[in-house]
C-alpha cells in the first residue's frame, strides 16, 4: 500500500461500527499518551448516527473503554444557523450521540460556535479559529493544529467537511477556519476547517456507506485528483483510511481490505 489511504470494506454498518469503534479507541489512547486529551473534529450528516453506533456499546474490557470525559470535540464544519437549527452539525450530533452518553462514561468537553455571530460568517470563522488558537496553541505557536482525529464524511459530489469541488476555499492556505457564503448546498453560510488543517490530522477517518456513493468514490479514487476528498486522500496519505460498506466501492478498483 505504500503512502496510500487505508481503504475499508465492511459487508454491512455493524462489522463497520464495529472497527470503527477500534480505531477510534486507537487514536484515543495515542492521543491521550500525547497530551492528556483527545481532540477530535467531527462533521455532520450521516455521520453521527454511525459514530453512535460504534461508540454507544458496551465496552467488553478495559482497553475498550471509551474515555469521553478526556475528550475535546470541535466541528470541521458548521452551518450559520443557532444550535437548536434542523440544519445544525452541533445539533445533530448532540441528538444523535452526545444526549445518549451513559453518565458512567463522562461528559465530552465539545466547542460550538459562537452563535452571536451568525451574521457575519467572516467573524464567526474568526472566532472560531481564535478558539483553536487557544486550544492548540497556548504553550507555543504552531503553524496549524493537529487534531488526534478528524471524522469527516463524503458527499455524493465528492465534498468534504464545507470544502467544495472547484471552490476557491480549496486553494486558500493561510486561515484555520474560513467563511463560506456560497455553499453550492443549502444553507448558503456557513465555516470550515480548511484544507491545510485537514490533511495535517495525526489520523483522519471518512465515512461513506450505501450504493448511491459508488460513482463518486470511483472518482475519488481513480479520478484526476481535484475532487475535495481526493485532496484529503493525497494530503494525508496513509494517515487516512476510509471506512465503506461494500455497495460503496462496488467498481472501485483501489487496492482495499476487509479490515484493519
Amino acid at each position: 500500500m505504500g503512502r496510500q489511504p487505508n481503504l475499508l470494506a465492511f459487508p454491512g454498518v455493524d462489522a463497520l461500527a464495529s472497527t470503527l469503534r477500534t480505531y477510534i479507541l486507537h487514536a484515543q489512547t495515542a492521543g491521550l499518551n500525547r497530551h492528556e486529551a483527545f481532540k477530535v473534529a467531527v462533521s455532520g450528516g450521516s455521520l453521527p448516527k454511525t459514530l453512535a453506533k460504534a461508540l454507544l456499546a458496551p465496552a467488553i474490557s478495559d482497553d475498550d473503554k471509551i474515555k469521553f470525559d478526556k475528550w475535546e470535540i470541535f466541528f470541521a464544519d458548521e452551518r450559520a444557523v443557532p444550535l437548536d437549527h434542523e440544519d445544525s452539525n452541533f445539533g445533530l450530533l448532540k441528538a444523535e450521540l452526545l444526549d445518549k452518553i451513559p453518565a458512567e462514561l463522562g461528559q465530552p468537553k465539545v466547542h460550538p460556535i459562537n452563535t452571536e455571530f451568525l451574521n457575519d460568517v467572516q467573524e464567526l470563522a474568526d472566532q472560531y479559529e481564535k478558539l483553536l488558537i487557544e486550544r492548540f496553541a497556548t504553550r507555543d505557536s504552531v503553524r496549524l493544529p493537529i487534531f488526534d482525529l478528524l471524522l469527516l464524511g463524503c458527499g455524493p459530489d465528492g465534498h468534504t467537511c464545507s470544502l467544495f469541488p472547484g471552490h476557491e476555499l480549496l486553494r486558500e492556505t493561510d486561515s484555520w477556519v474560513a467563511p463560506i457564503e456560497d455553499s453550492p448546498k443549502p444553507p448558503p453560510k456557513r465555516i470550515t476547517l480548511t484544507l491545510p488543517v485537514v490533511t495535517h490530522g495525526v489520523k483522519i477517518a471518512f465515512v461513506a456507506t450505501g450504493g448511491g456513493k459508488k460513482d463518486i468514490m470511483k472518482q475519488i479514487f481513480e479520478g484526476d485528483g481535484g475532487l475535495p476528498c481526493a485532496l484529503v486522500n493525497e494530503g494525508g496519505q496513509e494517515r487516512v483510511t476510509w471506512f465503506t460498506d461494500t455497495p460503496a466501492v462496488e467498481g472501485v478498483s483501489f487496492p482495499r481490505r476487509g479490515n484493519l
